[in-house]
């Protein structure tokens, strides 16, 4: 019996290994005790909320200035293009209604 045991004991251990292996890893990111209990404090004039907001803010990627004309121009287009979609159903609407029912 001890054999069998022993051969059971062993297999799982493999397989456990297996599974720890074949799982993806997380990278370790190592902050230095200091800059991490400086960055959990706010202060009273600057809230720890508004220092997260101001370094994620810093992160963005912010478009250029041509980009952000060519794309505020294709929403005034489009904008444009479903107002008249909009307004020609509308107008159809109301004159079938006038024609067929309120006759």
């Amino acid at each position: 019996m001890g054999g069998r045991a022993a051969r059971r004991a062993q297999e799982r251990a493999e397989r456990r290994q297996r599974q720890v292996a074949s799982a993806p890893r997380r990278p370790q990111i190592s902050v230095p005790a200091s800059a991490a209990e400086g960055a959990r404090r706010g202060s009273l004039l600057k809230p720890r909320w508004a220092t997260d907001i101001i370094s994620e803010l810093r992160k963005v990627t912010w478009p250029t200035r041509q980009d952000t004309a060519s794309l505020t121009l294709v929403v005034v287009v489009v904008s444009l293009l479903f107002g008249a979609v909009l307004g020609a159903s509308d107008i159809g609407f109301s004159w079938l209604i006038e024609h067929t029912i309120l006759r």
